[in-house]
């Protein structure tokens, strides 16, 4: 059971690095005030709230001494979550991009 646990502090370190780009990313729309990323915004704001979820649930699945896996099943899932909604936002980019 503890072998599983090795994991999760490669989805804390992996959902603070996005966590981080997700702001890099916000921050460079706001400050070259581009007009149309509203969705964007929307979509990136999401994806920093999903990776911050994902810190924490990350963090207290380590320093949970109990055998219990709800929070290492949760940060998982918040994470891919997460991963998700920051593939939209790079599409959207992308295809914002082209126009």
């Amino acid at each position: 059971m503890s072998g599983n646990k090795e994991n999760f502090p490669h989805i804390l370190t992996a959902s603070s690095t996005l966590l981080g780009l997700c702001f890099v990313v916000l921050t460079s729309f706001k400050v070259n005030n581009f007009r149309e990323t509203s969705i964007i915004d929307e979509f990136t704001s999401v994806a920093i709230v999903m990776f911050m979820a994902s810190c924490l649930l990350s963090y207290l699945s380590m320093r949970n001494k109990m055998p219990g896996r709800a929070y290492e099943k949760v940060a998982d899932i918040v994470f891919l979550s997460g991963l998700g909604f920051l593939f939209v936002t790079t599409m959207l980019i992308t295809l914002n991009v082209i126009k």
